[in-house]
């Protein structure tokens, strides 16, 4: 028996799990539908895929919004997990989950697959045959990723990296590496009995003033590590930065960089894909005007080639959108795209050379770090500032680079920290901005970009 065989028996031995029975898993997914596969929607796919988001509680309401999504012409459904099964309290999520079930009011804010069990989810996922993405936000996510693909979901978002800076305070982020480690193992693994199973990053971070330098270099190491583990299907993404000139900058370098960096290891031969998050940071009140924030998102994500778009509500700015209100920007969004044609290509050379070397310029650093291995090297990297996101909450995370919008409303570097951004693209960035206030007028800046779509 494999180490990696070892492991996942003592993790499925878990007394919230039923009994986990390897052979007749690995025998459903060999036959299980390629329309269950989101990297064969991607191969023969003649339009972007649209994905919402969504997850309840109980069975019966997270069935019934299937219904509402595909009723809407869904491509891709969602299934969000709650955040007591994201920290691996499977104990208080069974007990509200049973609160729910009850008295049929939400006691959890997304669907607690693993006290479900893959025996029970299954049935959903191939009832309505159309490929899940697992969003979760876990570090560790071995026992839930295990049952999600037992339950047939072939898409799995996440990674060592973009699924803890933005989300932990402590959690060790060596184990995170090694944690995420073994879910690119089983994901490579199943990959070869069917269609691959597609990995996608979480691109947004902490959608707040992260510099296009920094997510790229974060979605080609998440990428870097998932290939290197033989995952054959991978999505690098990012969200709406507020700038359409730097969305459409950011998509193409990255997907150029991507590119570049896989044949780097050899592994051209994995399918890389394009995702865009329409806006993530706080939305307007207005619902009439975040309706219009949602559709500049969508033009967008045509004009930088997007593959697949998640979308977002006009209820944002209120509380946790229904199902209706999911269902309706599905259809919209579905409608936008439909009518969209003819868009000019627009390129920016100069911010396209510019963000291009920013971005080499830190993965260089990255791979000069003396560890033995990919992971350590990123590790240490992000231990040292060489990687660093603005407004982690992560205390490994710097938090020494400062970030504001110019007068376009791109994000700019004006600080640095151990960032290594080279000389000429630092002054370049400045440049771009008005630094002759004082430090309390930048800092007001900073707290009105935040907010800069409300």
């Amino acid at each position: 028996m494999s180490l990696l065989q070892e492991e996942r028996e003592i993790i499925l031995s878990n007394e919230y799990v039923d009994t986990f029975d390897f052979a007749e898993v690995a025998e459903f997914v060999k036959n299980a539908s390629k329309d269950l596969f989101i990297s064969h929607h991607f191969k023969n796919k003649s339009k972007m895929l649209v994905q919402p988001r969504g997850g309840f509680p109980t069975y019966k309401k997270q069935f019934a919004l299937y219904e509402f999504f595909v009723d809407a012409n869904v491509d891709v459904l969602p299934l969000t997990i709650d955040s007591n099964t994201r920290l691996n309290d499977y104990a208080t999520s069974k007990k509200m989950l049973r609160l729910s079930e009850e008295n049929d009011v939400d006691m959890l804010n997304g669907y607690p697959l693993v006290n479900h069990g893959y025996r029970t989810t299954r049935k959903m996922i191939t009832n309505f045959n159309k490929p899940v993405s697992l969003r979760h936000g876990t570090p560790d996510a071995r026992l839930l990723i295990e049952t999600a693909i037992a339950s047939g979901i072939f898409e799995i978002e996440g990674g060592p990296i973009t699924y803890l800076l933005p989300y932990s305070k402590n959690f060790p982020l060596d184990k995170a590496f090694l944690y995420w480690k073994y879910v690119e193992r089983v994901c490579a693994n199943y990959s070869k009995l069917n269609e691959p199973i597609n990995r996608e990053s979480f691109g947004p971070l902490t959608a707040t003033l992260v510099p296009p330098a920094i997510t790229i270099v974060i979605q080609l190491l998440e990428m870097l590590l998932s290939l290197e583990e033989g995952v054959k299907s991978f999505s690098v993404s990012f969200a709406q930065q507020g700038s359409m000139n730097q969305d459409i900058v950011t998509g193409a370098v990255l997907k150029k960089l991507a590119k570049y960096y896989a044949a780097q290891i050899n592994c051209s031969d994995a399918a890389i894909h394009l995702v865009y998050h329409q806006w993530m940071g706080a939305f307007p009140m207005n619902k009439d005007y975040a309706e219009q924030l949602i559709n500049m998102s969508t033009v967008i994500a045509s004009m930088v080639g997007a593959d697949k778009i998640i979308t977002k509500t006009r209820e944002e700015a209120s509380g946790i959108p229904t199902k209706e209100a999911n269902a309706k920007t599905v259809s919209n969004t579905q409608y936008t795209l439909g009518i969209l044609s003819g868009l000019p290509n627009v390129v920016d050379e100069e911010e396209e050379e510019m963000l291009t070397l920013q971005v080499k310029a830190i993965m260089e650093a990255v791979f000069n770090d003396p560890a033995d291995t990919l992971w350590r090297k990123v590790f240490n990297s992000i231990k040292n500032g060489i990687i660093d996101v603005p407004f982690s909450p992560h205390i490994i995370n710097h938090n020494n680079m400062i970030t504001i919008r110019d007068a376009k409303k791109n994000i700019r570097i004006i600080k640095r920290g151990n960032v290594p951004i080279p000389d000429r693209c630092y002054a370049y960035d400045k440049a771009q901005c008005d630094l002759t206030k004082d430090t309390t007028s930048i800092v007001n800046d900073i707290i009105h970009d935040i907010g800069i779509m409300q």
